[in-house]
């Protein structure tokens, strides 16, 4: 099968390309490459022994889109790409909901065109309502209480609308929880611009000396040790939930809605625990007050997917930390720097084929 990814480049996207090639898949890739590099698809390839296909462009611009899937053609799609930091969605709601909502929009309407009606979108648990009753199911109430979760409720409430004017279209909304960890090879991993808006990653960058210390958020919480609990899953269990989708797609019309996460959640204190047993120290934090919008428990039912693909997340809290702690010491900065200005898309896919004469220049 043919597989367009778009978001390819970035930190679940590439980790799912890496499952498709090595299960014989045929992947391009669609990305902006502006929270990602080029050097995760080198190593992909690397890994794999398949070099995907990158077209860099931006979902905003709706003819390179069209133009894109006019020249791949893809059997199926799987959207990962847009913005997707909580905090900065409320300080640039619109920034959001044109990245998001016009970006998927402008993809979907070229799928059509191009007759590609097999998608899987890669949503959250954000679209959720606040609730008490846990774990949460797919068919617990939406309400998304932040300008990210909305952009994901408005995009599956017109993917549930595209679904039900063609019955042609096969459509899988992944609604996840807080992917964490990293390939166990240590080669491709979360390399996040900026301060990290995730917890894990903020502490890996602790390990590293990046950062000085943890800050907790609250230790006052009704929880097991007074800090909030969040469902994690591992980036490689999840990347073959999308894997396992789109084998159901292949045999099943219509729109489906699968959460994916343990079904058990973890402590802040818990994960930084983890952490420090993967690197050998323990690790500094400061405990602070909650911060403004911050829920104590937040975890959800994974056995509509266990049911109905045969998914279920296989790795555990000490996997994650210690698969995370290997990509971050073997790559404490994160991927090269690499200045991508002016270098033709055929120069990046020489480079990502592993062309090293093809390699920029770093900054």
């Amino acid at each position: 099968m043919h597989v367009l990814v778009t978001g390819g480049a970035g930190y679940i996207g590439s980790h799912a390309a890496l499952l498709l090639l090595e299960a014989g898949h045929r992947v391009s890739v669609f990305d902006n490459l502006s929270n990602s590099s080029p050097e995760a698809l080198k190593r992909v390839h690397q890994m794999s022994g398949s070099a995907p296909e990158l077209f860099v462009g931006d979902l905003l611009d709706a003819d390179r889109v069209t133009e894109v899937l006019e020249i791949t053609k893809p059997d199926a799609v799987i959207h990962f790409g847009g913005l997707k930091a909580v905090g900065e969605s409320v300080e640039k709601p619109i920034t959001y909901y044109q990245n998001n909502v016009v970006g998927t929009l402008n993809l979907i309407t070229a799928m059509e065109s191009a007759q590609v009606k097999r998608l899987v979108f890669s949503s959250s648990a954000t679209v959720y309502a606040e609730s008490k009753e846990l774990p949460l199911v797919e068919n617990a109430q939406r309400d998304a209480s932040n300008p990210y979760g909305r952009t994901k409720l408005h995009i599956e409430q017109i993917l549930e609308d595209l679904a039900v004017s063609d019955p042609q279209w096969s459509i899988a909304i992944l609604r996840y929880f807080n992917p964490v960890g990293a390939h166990p090879s240590g080669n491709i991993g979360e390399d996040p611009q900026g301060i990290p808006n995730n917890l894990m990653p903020f502490i890996a960058q602790v390990a590293v000396g990046r950062r000085n210390e943890v800050r907790v958020f609250g230790t006052d919480y009704p929880t097991y040790d007074g800090t909030g609990v969040r469902d994690y899953i591992h980036v490689m269990d999840l990347a073959q939930g999308h894997l396992d989708a789109l084998g159901y797609l292949n045999q099943n019309t219509g729109q489906y809605v699968w959460n994916l996460g343990t079904g058990s959640g973890t402590s802040v204190l818990d994960v930084i625990g983890a952490f420090s047993r993967a690197c050998g120290r323990q690790l500094p934090y400061e405990l602070v007050d909650r911060r403004p919008g911050d829920i104590a428990e937040y975890y959800g039912d994974p056995t509509t997917a266990r049911l109905e693909l045969g998914w279920k997340a296989e790795r555990g809290i000490e996997e994650m930390a210690r698969d995370m702690w290997k990509w971050q010491s073997n790559n404490p900065s994160g991927y090269p720097d690499y200045d991508l200005e002016g270098i033709p898309e055929d120069e990046l896919n020489k480079f990502i084929r592993g062309a090293r004469e093809s390699l920029p220049e770093t900054k």
